[in-house]
């Protein structure tokens, strides 16, 4: 009762949505390695969840590697590394908690001489303008946005407010999922 409501994302959902994108990419079937944000966070804790939950009906999907990426390109180039080293010839998608992390992947499958978003496919959240470069460039698939501009939402939301509208307790963010046939397109509007 201390507030009047909250505008943000759905990790969960986020994860959920993610994981549908890979099943369509892998035709339902195959291994999946998994890049995850920052141990504690929020973000990563709901995006594993969702997409976990997701992968229930998948039963020819699996997750057959899950390590923090700390949410950095660094970290998940080094993580994506130690993967392909671990399951040569294994891996068939790599599900990243964020793009960051997806576009380090990206360059670990490139240095094992590997063609991302075609030998392993490639999604991740958040929707940054440098995963749309990827996709264009086909070294990802998809990514499934975590859309910060909540500005116009939040006046509406005021507007409302105001004008002594009800109002949800958690008004979610405006987020699309974005995927490599439409991203030549799609990176002329980001603003991001």
């Amino acid at each position: 009762d201390l507030y009047a409501t909250f505008i943000g994302s759905d990790f969960i959902l986020e994860g959920q949505n993610a994981c549908k994108e890979m099943a369509r990419l892998l035709n339902g079937k195959g291994n999946i390695v998994e890049l995850q944000g920052t141990v504690g966070a929020s973000a990563a804790t709901d995006r594993m969840k969702g997409f976990a939950e997701e992968l229930k009906n998948y039963p020819d999907m699996k997750i057959i590697a899950s390590q923090s990426g700390d949410f950095t390109r660094a970290k998940g180039k080094e993580v994506m590394e130690a993967f392909l080293k671990a399951y040569p010839g294994e891996i068939h998608g790599v599900y990243a908690h964020n793009d960051d992390m997806a576009l380090g992947a990206i360059e670990a499958i490139k240095d094992a001489g590997l063609k991302p978003g075609v030998d392993i496919k490639i999604v991740s959240i958040d929707g940054v303008k440098a995963i749309f470069e990827a996709m264009v460039a086909g070294e990802a698939n998809v990514t499934v946005e975590c859309n910060p501009l909540l500005g116009p939402q939040f006046f509406q939301v005021c507007k409302d407010l105001k004008e002594g509208k009800e109002v949800p307790k958690w008004v979610k963010s405006e987020e699309g999922i974005y995927r490599q046939e439409t991203a030549a397109e799609d990176i002329k509007n980001r603003k991001y």
